[in-house]
């Protein structure tokens, strides 16, 4: 997966506002919360380069940081093998389009993955044959364990939890969106596998499903993966695993077929915006050791704020030490400058005070801080806060 980096304009607006806001702006952190409410010591997301929309003559491009299982080169059916033997699979490419060979059998990746977002086309034969389960059918199958029903079910009733959308033998789509057969329909499908831990499960897994831009799977619980004719039961799914596509007997075609892998969630050890306490804490120890780290590289009143920004996240008492002294140096500083020069000093002056508001709201350092009450004693003096209205 290719992360941009962060461009030096913007990385310089990013230290700009952290220096101007700090950690002095939303609620800060508690016991299961390591990030202050619009903390920007949270790492900014990764750039991601959006991809084109498909029409029905031409595919759309995937985004910047999509893995390519099939984007229409003849080549990439090397990317796909024979599911029963390993061989090389008999399906074709024809016309950039990946078309099933009736009775050769399922094919997979050689890759394998797991959490995904995957996005996957596919159109049923135009010549209209059969109804219910025998018309234009194929499955997706997530890591070959779960399937997402490809069925033509345009004017074509089956049973609800084998239409186009379902996840086969567990639940039916919320809606059937699908255009006319011989027309390309889009699935768009975010999969999280089912995570055990010492046999037992902490999180069923889900697949949501939007099928050409129409919610059908709602964060749907997979139940085991389902099956035919028989119910399945929770069970744990192996670490990864390939993308199947099924042969069922109609040369059902498939184009512009990528994935997108997804991070860990809270529940195998990937962050989250709520965590258990002990998580919590050494989260917070980790934030506040990078800040230290940071305030090294600064001088003056920007090290100052920044050391007394880390004790948000836990207390320091070498911190705490440092940033006390720089202020009370700083505190002097404004009290001898000249009365025709201290309005030049407003801005510094205000913004210190409103970091030192925050930090004894909060109680990260005490209320009765003498150097406080000597900027505040300024701010009054010059009339510098706004009216109420």
């Amino acid at each position: 997966m290719k992360r941009s980096a962060l461009p030096t304009l913007a990385f310089s607006l990013f230290t700009t506002a952290v220096l101007a806001e700090g950690g002095f702006y939303g609620d800060p952190p508690d016991a299961t919360h390591p990030w202050a409410i619009h903390d920007m010591n949270r790492p900014q997301p990764m750039r991601v380069e959006p991809g084109t929309f498909s029409s029905q003559e031409v595919p759309g491009t995937p985004p910047s940081d999509a893995v390519i299982l099939f984007g229409g080169k003849p080549e990439e059916i090397e990317k796909w093998i024979s599911d029963k033997n390993g061989e090389p699979t008999k399906w074709v490419v024809k016309d950039n389009v990946l078309q099933c060979v009736p009775g050769s059998g399922y094919i997979r990746t050689k890759e394998e993955f797991s959490d995904c977002q995957l996005h996957i086309e596919w159109s049923a034969p135009n010549k209209v044959e059969g109804n219910s389960q025998g018309r234009g059918n194929s499955g997706v199958f997530l890591m070959g364990q779960v399937e997402v029903q490809v069925l033509d079910n345009y004017n074509n009733p089956s049973y609800p939890d084998g239409m186009a959308s379902s996840i086969y033998g567990i639940n039916p789509p919320l809606a059937n969106p699908l255009r006319a057969p011989g027309e390309w329909q889009t699935y768009d499908i975010v999969f999280r596998r089912p995570i055990f831990k010492d046999g037992k499960e902490i999180d069923p897994g889900y697949i949501t499903v939007f099928v050409n831009g129409v919610l059908t799977q709602d964060h749907t619980p997979l139940e085991g993966g389902g099956g035919h004719m028989k119910r399945s039961k929770p069970r744990a799914f192996p670490d990864q695993g390939p993308l199947k596509i099924q042969d069922h007997g109609n040369p059902v075609r498939f184009r512009n077929i990528w994935y997108r892998p997804l991070p860990k969630r809270a529940v195998e050890g990937g962050e989250a915006s709520r965590m258990s306490e002990e998580a919590t804490a050494a989260k917070r120890a980790e934030i506040a050791k990078g800040i230290r780290e940071d305030a090294t590289k600064l001088e003056g009143n920007a090290k100052m704020l920044r050391l007394f920004e880390s004790l948000c996240y836990e207390p320091n008492e070498d911190a705490n030490h440092t940033a006390t002294l720089m202020l009370g140096a700083f505190v002097t500083d404004m009290k001898n400058t000249a009365a025709d020069k201290i309005e030049s000093k407003k801005g510094e002056i205000m913004q210190v005070t409103k970091a030192l508001r925050y930090l004894t709201q909060f109680k990260f350092i005490p209320d009765n801080l003498k150097a406080k009450a000597d900027l505040e004693a300024i701010i009054k003096a010059q009339d510098w806060e706004p009216k109420k209205k």
